[in-house]
Order: structure tokens, then sequence, then C-alpha cells
């Protein structure tokens, strides 16, 4: 059982536990908050899936005990708090905080864009600037509702996690939800920054997919795309590239993207006697991509190019922080427990922050795999 406490005069505060009962670590939890923040109006709460089938209860009881109406959440396989982690236990993570009267809205589940089309996406009278959700990893629309979302915004800024859970893939949008995407709306009053860790370096130059079917690359700057693979990788024999699966993926930039982001997507085929490779995602003749490879060293550059930009740009302390990273990232990539929370903890400072480890990240209009995306309200 652990528990640890961080709390900032600024509106926000934040609280995480961990036990094998989810009393006991609500309880601990509501503890360390002690006295709500003046004029707290928001709470986010994150629990690992052992909690699942409690979350009625859980949410029951910190809307009871804090007097704070409104939430959204997740349950997630694992969680994160400030500068720590929690997997493969029942731990919660609850986050309070304070925003202007009527600068957001909580967004109930739509599990389609026709539900996503009957919302205004207002918040009183004014246009929605921002949105962070939660979503079902197994809804086969979620591509276009993120996308739809996002072109409604007036930023056109959406982030959040797909999520992930060995039963029960409860949300948490004022009620306990299922099946679609929920989350909060916020106006343009409430001020963030974004950004974006891939985990990936590129390991070739750009190529132009000259022939494919579908996600089957046959050449790539027409050569077959298998020779390519192989002289990228340096990695020569069949035993070899065989071997390649999770560590080396196809990274396909994002258009119109001014800071260079690509979607990380794995290969799930090779067919060494025609020369071709099949990845998890179709591409079009013409489109661009290029091979990249995911490494612990990787990991940590790119999570530190990211921090130094997110922080470059701060004009004041961030308030309170919310992180959704992949359930492919965590100590199986940085080599040990709560790394990429301790680096965000060491860059910002003792910031109040939740998060989950996601099925999917969501960034700005699109999904993506294998990142991190930290988001700061200032």
């Amino acid at each position: 059982m652990s528990t640890q406490q961080q709390s900032v005069a600024s509106g926000f505060a934040v609280a995480h536990a961990a036990s094998p009962h989810w009393r006991l670590a609500a309880a601990q939890c509501l503890d360390q908050l002690g006295t709500p923040p003046a004029g707290a109006n928001l709470g986010f709460v994150y629990a690992t899936d052992a909690y699942a089938t409690r979350m009625p209860d859980l949410l029951e009881v910190l809307r009871a005990r804090t007097g704070v109406e409104h939430w959204v959440g997740s349950v997630g396989i694992g969680i994160c708090a400030t500068g720590v982690e929690y997997l493969g236990e029942g731990a919660l993570a609850v986050m309070l905080g304070s925003f202007e009267p009527d600068s957001f809205r909580v967004l109930p589940a739509m599990r389609s864009p026709a539900d996503l089309a009957r919302d205004p996406l207002t918040i009183g009278n004014a246009p929605g600037s921002f949105a962070l959700v939660h979503a079902d990893p197994h809804n086969a629309m979620l591509n276009a509702m993120v996308a739809e979302l996002s072109r409604r915004l007036e930023s056109g800024f959406v982030v959040g996690g797909l999520t992930s859970s060995r039963g029960v893939h409860a949300q948490v949008a004022d009620a306990i939800v299922e099946g679609g995407l929920s989350g909060v709306l916020f106006g343009d009053q409430v001020v963030v920054a974004t950004r974006l860790t891939q985990g990936c370096s590129p390991i070739g130059a750009p190529r132009t997919v000259t022939e494919c079917q579908r996600n089957v690359l046959i050449t790539l700057d027409g050569r077959p795309a298998l020779d390519v693979l192989r002289e990228d990788t340096g990695l020569r024999s069949t035993r070899e590239l065989e071997g390649v699966g999770g560590s080396v993926f196809a990274g396909l930039p994002v258009a119109g993207s001014d800071t260079g982001d690509y979607q990380v997507r794995n290969l799930v085929g090779l067919d060494t006697a025609r020369g071709l490779v099949a990845i998890a995602e179709p591409v079009r003749q013409g489109s661009r991509l290029f091979f990249c490879r995911r490494d612990q060293r990787s990991a940590i550059e790119d999570m530190a190019r990211m921090l130094d930009s997110i922080g470059a740009g701060l004009f004041t302390r961030p308030r309170g922080a919310v992180y959704f990273s992949c359930l492919g990232r965590g100590a199986g990539l940085f080599g040990e427990t709560s790394r990429e929370l301790v680096m965000i903890r060491e860059a910002l400072g003792e910031v109040p922050l939740v998060g989950f480890f996601c099925n999917g990240e969501i960034s700005h209009n699109r999904l993506y795999g294998y990142t991190g995306v930290l988001t700061l309200f200032l």
C-alpha cells in the first residue's frame, strides 16, 4: 500500500494511493486532498482496472466527500500521478481543478458521428475551443469522431486516450459510461499547452510509396519495399528481419504538421520471396513514409525534447497537468518504473498531474500509438 500527496495553491490539488480495496484507496486520496482548493469545480479521476466494476461507487464517494459535481476520467491497466506510475495493482489518482464559471462542460458519451452532430459543442452560448477526451478502443467509428470533433472546435485541438482494461472499459463523464467518446470541453478562456512525444527515431530517409495495395508496400522509391527495409535497418538475414517486430516501425508523416509529427504503425508482415512489407495502416501511392526504431535511448531523447519544447513556451507555472501514455511505454521502454513521470516532474516541478496508460492516444485530430501526450493547464 502506497500513497503520496502533491498540492499547490493555484486551484489544483492531486492525490494518489494504491490498495487492494478501492474504499481504502479512495479514503487515502480524500485524506490527502483535505479541504478542496477554493473554487474547485472539476475532478479528474483515473483508476486501475482492478476497480473497474466499482467505478459507480467510487464516483459517488468522491462527489459526496469533495462537493465537486463534475468529473471526468477513465480506468486503465496502469495510471499516472505526479512522478509515479501504478501498474499491476489496485490504484487511484484524483485531481481537483478550479476553473472559471462557464468555462467548461462535460461531454456525455457519444458513440457515433451522428451523436456528435447532435451536440452543438458550445459552453453556454460560446463555442468550445479545446477538448480532453477518453474513448473506447472497440468503437469502429472513433477515427471519424475524433477528426470531426477537431474540425468543429475553435482551436482544432483534441487530446485524450483510449481506455485500457482487462474487463469493463469504464469512462467517467459525470456518470459511468462505456462504448464511445466522452470527456470535457473547454472554452478559450482556459489556457493550455500540449505536446506529443513519439518515443521513436527515424532510421532512414523519407521514402515515396511508388506501388502499394491497401496496407502492403510493394515498392518504395521504385525499389522492392523489403530491400529498402533491409538497407535502412542494416538487417540482411531473414531471421534478423523476422525479429524486428516491436522495435522497427513505419512512420507516416502528418500532413500539415509544423512540428514534424508522424503516426507510428506496426510492421505486420514480410514476404521475403516477393519483397513485400505490410504495415498496420492503408497507404496510397505517392504518400511518404520512413522506417523508425523504438528503443530506450530514442524514448528518453524524444521525451527530453518534448519537455524542452513545452517548457520553452511557458509564460507561467502550470497549475495542473494530464498525461496520456501508451501501454507500450512505461518501464518496458524506459528501463525503470516511473521514469517518464519522473522526467516530467524534473522538468516542470511538483505540478499536480494525473493520467493513465492507454490503448492509443489522441492528439490534435487523429489517433496515435506508442506516444505520450502531455497537457498543461496554465
